[in-house]
């Protein structure tokens, strides 16, 4: 799928989604809708530089609050709806991958369980 394929999918699906909320009030509205765009995969560098240039387009800044927890993000709200691009910096990823290592590889002792 191209790039422009892509932009027209998520442009149809978001209409769509707001037909049918609206043609069926019966459901519970979602408290906020995201969307999120993550840069490739890259260099600190190079992915922090696309949110960059995201926020440009946007017209937003990067939110520095997030910086403490390795993520790089920017984005701009349309009442319940955002709009945004987190770049997930190389000293998170490790540490996730750290944390989530031994997934599977530990049990817990039933017999001391509250």
């Amino acid at each position: 799928m191209t790039t422009t394929d892509k932009h027209t999918a998520m442009i149809t699906g978001l209409r769509e989604l707001a037909t049918f909320l609206e043609a069926n009030p019966e459901l519970p509205i979602p408290y906020e809708v995201s969307a999120l765009c993550f840069p490739a995969r890259s260099t600190d560098a190079e992915m922090t530089a696309e949110v960059d240039r995201i926020a440009t387009l946007l017209g937003a800044e990067v939110d520095a609050e997030d910086a403490s927890y390795g993520h790089y993000r920017t984005g701009i709200n349309f009442g319940p709806v955002r709009y945004g691009a987190l770049a997930v910096l190389a000293h998170r990823r490790a540490r996730y991958d750290a944390e989530t290592s031994y997934i599977g590889c530990v049990e817990p002792d039933s017999a001391h369980a509250a």
